[in-house]
């Protein structure tokens, strides 16, 4: 940040999730991320009142930057299978992303971070199986293969963490995806 810019809550929560990304939910700190800012922690205590502020508002800038902001997104093409074509697109090519939901992912057993995931899960899951009963799929199984659509962005990410040398992501294998989660039941 430049010299004399007045940092916002916002700010502070970005960069805690570009640490987040790079060291995990116990690599938040409010020293170092005042240092990385260009700041002070007096900037920092004019908009939290301790690191578990930031920590959630850092879980909600994710939440609505990875999945509202997606949606409102993915929402901008007028067909259901553009709308699950570029969602697959989307999340299955963000470098960022991933690492950010790997680090959430290790700290799961920290109640606030459960509880993020458990609402960003459940807002996936109900997006999705919206877009897929507009295909003509009914409720219960467009939710069955919302969470078969979910559960193969889970198998990839953590594919592209653990064996990148194993996993091909391109166009024809999110169109595979998308052929195996559209195919009629026969």
């Amino acid at each position: 940040m430049a010299k004399g810019v007045r940092l916002t809550a916002d700010d502070w929560a970005d960069e805690a999730l570009r640490i987040l990304a790079e060291r995990g939910l116990a690599g938040i700190a409010v020293e170092p991320l005042a240092v990385r800012l260009g700041t002070t922690k007096g900037s920092f205590y004019w908009h939290f009142a301790n690191r578990d502020a930031l920590v959630e508002a850092t879980l909600a800038r994710w939440e609505s930057r990875h999945t509202a902001a997606m949606i409102a997104d993915v929402d901008t093409e007028a067909e259901p299978v553009a709308k699950l074509r570029r969602l697959f697109t989307e999340v299955m090519t963000a470098g960022a992303r991933h690492r950010i939901e790997l680090a959430l992912l290790a700290s799961i057993d920290d109640p606030r971070v459960s509880s993020a995931f458990e609402r960003v899960t459940a807002r996936r899951l109900a997006y999705i199986a919206s877009v897929l009963e507009t295909t003509g799929f009914p409720g219960d199984e467009a939710r069955r293969r919302a969470q078969l659509a979910y559960s193969v962005y889970l198998g990839h990410l953590q594919l592209r963490h653990t064996a990148p040398g194993q996993i091909v992501d391109d166009s024809a294998y999110r169109e595979l995806v998308l052929a195996a989660l559209l195919k009629e039941h026969g």
